[in-house]
């Protein structure tokens, strides 16, 4: 009988406490209020961080880019002034020839094999 006179202990409401005090106090609620839609807006916006990270991934790719061109660029250059300063038996221009162009000198023969696939 004397269970009926005990007070029923309810679930602590743990959430419902700190909503109540979070609304009670103006500077928490108007700074959490405000806070959230600009941290978001710095985060997803056309100027803020994720469009920022994509951005600088893309600019090292295309630096990466730029620096193989320029690579490719004095390669070239270097082969041009072989070409233009080259005028010896079997220098550069006589390999180009032969390997670009197909060309042969007076009483060679040339063999062709054919490849299998």
């Amino acid at each position: 009988m004397d269970i009926q006179y005990y007070r029923k202990l309810k679930p602590p409401r743990l959430i419902q406490n700190l909503l109540r005090g979070f609304w009670k106090r103006p500077l928490l609620r108007w700074t959490v209020l405000l806070g959230i839609p600009l941290l978001l807006a710095a985060t997803f916006s056309n100027k803020g961080i994720l469009p920022r990270m994509r951005l600088e991934a893309e600019k090292k790719v295309w630096q990466q880019k730029v620096r193989e061109a320029e690579q490719e660029q004095q390669r070239l250059e270097q082969l041009s002034k072989q070409l233009e300063t080259d005028t010896t038996s079997g220098g550069a221009i006589e390999h180009v020839a032969r390997e670009k162009y197909g060309m042969v000198r007076e009483g060679e023969t040339v063999y062709k094999l054919k490849r299998e696939k």
